[in-house]
């Protein structure tokens, strides 16, 4: 068995020629401060990486995720959040650009920039007796909602390119209520392979989903918790959104339970925690069959 820091970074590569050899590799968090403290040293770090490793039980071991389609799904998702992020900062740019125009500019920057305004945008030709700055603002006008219609067209190919995966791996999440590409496809990549999360409770932990104990005095009350990976947070966090709208259920459910007196806060941890099991279950019966 080989001890391994950085299985999905620099050291995945001697992870994979270590996985081909035919040895399990066990992948470790990095050492806390505290047992740092006799210094930083390669041969320290080996002795650190080795007592992580003894001192975990045998059937819970933090198995390296996989690769193949789980790698091209994560290689996907990462390059969506970037031209998520593109896109974001051009319609900011573009809004704040014809905010300082004409009044035809300022009313188009409150409203939604659609595919067709932007079409118009790019379409406007200046006059001949316009100025130096009415000419540089319609060109960088025009050349923001080109950009943003580039980027669209992109992120469309890449959410066609999700769907397809998550059907090839995980038909059955496409399936469930409030479950899109781009959630299902998260939350492949967080599960990554059958026995990285060992149970539901396991799974929810990982997304952030599992209770914690914050009662005082004779207030009884759970917090979700704030770790986790909160890229899977974030894909149950639209899920939750979706079916708090649309599914009947989970309306009913909503409900009955501020009729008990819960808050809406702690009905979204509840709701949280149920479709991380929900999660879990379909995808270990995907998966592994």
């Amino acid at each position: 068995m080989v001890a391994l820091e950085g299985t999905r970074s620099y050291g995945v590569g001697l992870a994979r020629a270590m996985q081909t050899a035919g040895l399990t590799v066990v992948e470790i968090e990095r050492p806390r401060r505290g047992e740092r403290r006799r210094g930083k040293l390669d041969p320290i770090d080996a002795c650190l990486a080795v007592l992580y490793a003894l001192r975990l039980d045998a059937d819970r071991l933090p198995i390296p995720r996989a690769d193949g389609d789980r790698e091209v799904l994560r290689i996907l998702l990462g390059a969506r959040r970037e031209l998520t992020t593109t896109t974001t900062r051009a319609i900011n740019r573009l809004r704040a650009l014809l905010l300082t125009g004409s009044d035809d500019d300022r009313a188009l920057s409150r409203s939604a920039l659609t595919q067709a305004r932007l079409a118009a945008i790019a379409r406007r030709r200046g006059s001949r007796h316009q100025t130096r700055e009415q000419a540089i603002r319609r060109g960088e006008a025009r050349r923001l909602a080109l950009a943003i219609r580039e980027v669209d067209r992109q992120l469309a190919s890449n959410k066609h390119q999700l769907a397809d995966l998550v059907a090839h791996l995980a038909p059955q999440l496409l399936a469930r209520r409030g479950m899109d590409p781009v959630s299902a496809a998260q939350a492949i990549v967080s599960w990554s392979h059958p026995g990285r999360c060992r149970d539901d409770a396991a799974y929810a932990a990982l997304a952030g989903a599992s209770p914690i104990p914050a009662s005082s005095g004779r207030v009884v009350r759970h917090r979700l918790h704030r770790g986790g990976d909160r890229d899977l947070h974030r894909a149950v966090h639209d899920i939750l959104l979706t079916r708090w709208r649309l599914c009947p259920c989970t309306r009913a459910y909503v409900t009955r339970r501020r009729a008990e007196g819960k808050s809406d806060a702690e009905i979204r941890r509840c709701l949280k925690r149920y479709i991380a099991r929900e999660l879990y279950r379909c995808l270990n019966a995907a998966m592994t069959a």
